[in-house]
This record gives C-alpha cells, structure tokens and sequence, in this order.
C-alpha cells in the first residue's frame, strides 16, 4: 500500500499525526488531492474541510480556518489557525 506521514498542527498544539493514503485540502484556487509521491507543493488554504483517509481506510474529516498546506518527501504537513465544528 502506497502511503505518506501527515501531521495537522494548530496554535495550540498538534491535531493528528499518523500514516495515511490521501488527504483533501480545500486549497485558495480549489480543492486538491495529495497521494502518495504526490510532487514537493506549498500552498495556502482556505476555510474549508481537509479530508483524511488513515492508512487502515477510516477516513476523518477536519473542519479548519486559513492554514497552509507543505508536501515535500511523502511527508505532509498542514498548519491551520484553527479548527472549527465540523
């Protein structure tokens, strides 16, 4: 199974860390699909869901504020301002 690291980290602390097989993000220009040896992106995100699907198939949803999204060696990072009620 092809699969990648997130981490969702607020102000506050860290949200999820674990290994998954795509997440979703609700990107300024659209919304966008990240996989496994997706290429190195930096981009800015909106207010919006991110959408996980966790390496065992349970797939979570994070409602978030503007945030800002790393991709960079099967390693993703997502930083928010803050989550919000889903």
């Amino acid at each position: 199974m092809k699969v990648f690291d997130l981490e969702i980290v607020t102000p506050e602390g860290g949200v999820f860390s674990g290994t998954v097989q795509s997440v979703q993000a609700p990107g300024v220009m659209g919304s966008f699909q990240v996989l496994y040896n997706h290429a190195p992106i930096i981009s800015t995100l909106s207010k919006g869901k991110i959408k996980v699907v966790k390496e065992d198939g349970q797939t979570l949803f994070f409602a978030t504020q503007d945030g800002v999204i790393e991709v960079l060696n099967n390693k993703a990072i997502i930083l928010v301002e803050k989550l919000l009620e889903a």
